[in-house]
């Protein structure tokens, strides 16, 4: 800090005694004030923002719990934390909201990101590399990070009920090809007629079913179950999955591209709340496939409250105290 001096006045010009006291006061008080800031103009760890952290969903269980275990987290770290809960067109709506500084963070999975943002084909570029890329051109086109990886893949999978796997000693979508002129295929409409869905998947597997049926997405587990369909589309962490009965073939000719979860974050959040990044970073490699499923399944079937859902588990990995 710069020393202060004070410069005499010629004789029969000194200021009164009072209005020297008081010049030496505020001298005193600027040079605690100038300290006290840091001296030099730049913040230090109290020039934390005091703004909450804005939190974006989309319209989907799993985004509900995650994104209230990004609020407990961010919380937990000191921080304020509100949630959008459900914002209707996912990312195509959320992304630019994102850009606008609506929000800070929500959750995200990598290939909607290389696909529906950045605009890129899914297929030519493997996991690690897909991450690397979404990470330098998020921050150089957006301003924006990815930052820890939940650990689980949110992808098409293929389904069977769980007799007729044991039966035939189905362990890979390969396997279904020499007994699917036997089985009954059951599919959401729109998963039977987009192009990337049911009829990329009986192309790629040489698959020609003895019979395919339209089956509500809602309902699809349900006639799976009850014999009525005998093998179904669905998604890796869908809740009734978790309900048992069910065996998820393995894609073992990758025909699915992969949407691993992560935290999209604007890098200025990051600035301007410390320790953010190391609060979000939790979630790094704590959620599989089938704990996913699970939580779905506590809320969508139980009937549980997602932020007690969440909570509950981040306790469960001693993430949260009790």
């Amino acid at each position: 800090m710069r020393n202060t001096r004070t410069k005499s006045l010629p004789a029969g010009r000194r200021l009164p005694l009072a209005f020297a006291l008081a010049a030496i006061l505020g001298i005193a008080l600027f040079a605690l004030t100038a300290c006290a800031s840091g001296g030099n103009g730049e913040g230090g760890a109290d020039s934390a923002s005091s703004d909450p952290i804005e939190i974006a969903t989309k319209p989907m269980t799993e985004q509900y719990i995650l994104g209230e275990m990004l609020k407990a987290l961010v919380e937990d770290a000191g921080y304020e934390a509100n949630v959008t809960k459900g914002i209707g067109g996912g990312t195509n709506n959320i992304q630019p909201a994102m850009e606008r500084g609506d929000f800070d963070l929500y959750p995200e999975y990598t290939s909607s990101g290389w696909v529906l943002v950045l605009d890129h084909k899914a297929e030519g570029v493997d996991d690690a590399e897909m991450l690397e890329k979404l990470k330098e051109e998020y921050q150089a086109n957006f301003g924006m990070t990815w930052v820890g990886m939940y650990g689980f893949n949110n992808t098409f999978t293929v389904a069977v009920r769980d007799e007729v796997a044991q039966q035939h000693n189905l362990k890979t979508t390969s396997d279904l090809a020499a007994v699917a002129p036997e089985l009954v295929f059951g599919g959401n409409p729109d998963y039977i007629e987009r192009e990337d869905g049911f009829p990329v998947l009986t192309e790629t597997y040489g698959l020609t079913f003895k019979q395919v049926m339209d089956i509500d997405i809602g309902l699809k587990y349900q006639a799976l179950r009850n014999g009525d369909i005998d093998v179904t589309n669905g998604f890796t962490t869908d809740a009734q999955l978790a309900a048992g009965g069910v065996t998820t073939l393995e894609d073992d000719k990758h025909l699915q591209v992969n949407y691993f979860c992560s935290t999209v974050v604007r890098q200025d959040a990051l600035d301007s709340h410390p320790g953010l990044e190391e609060a979000l970073m939790k979630m790094d490699g704590i959620l599989s496939d089938k704990e996913m499923a699970e939580l779905n399944y506590k809320v969508e079937v139980e009937g549980q409250d997602e932020a007690t859902v969440a909570r509950d588990f981040l306790v469960s990995k001693g993430l949260l105290k009790g």
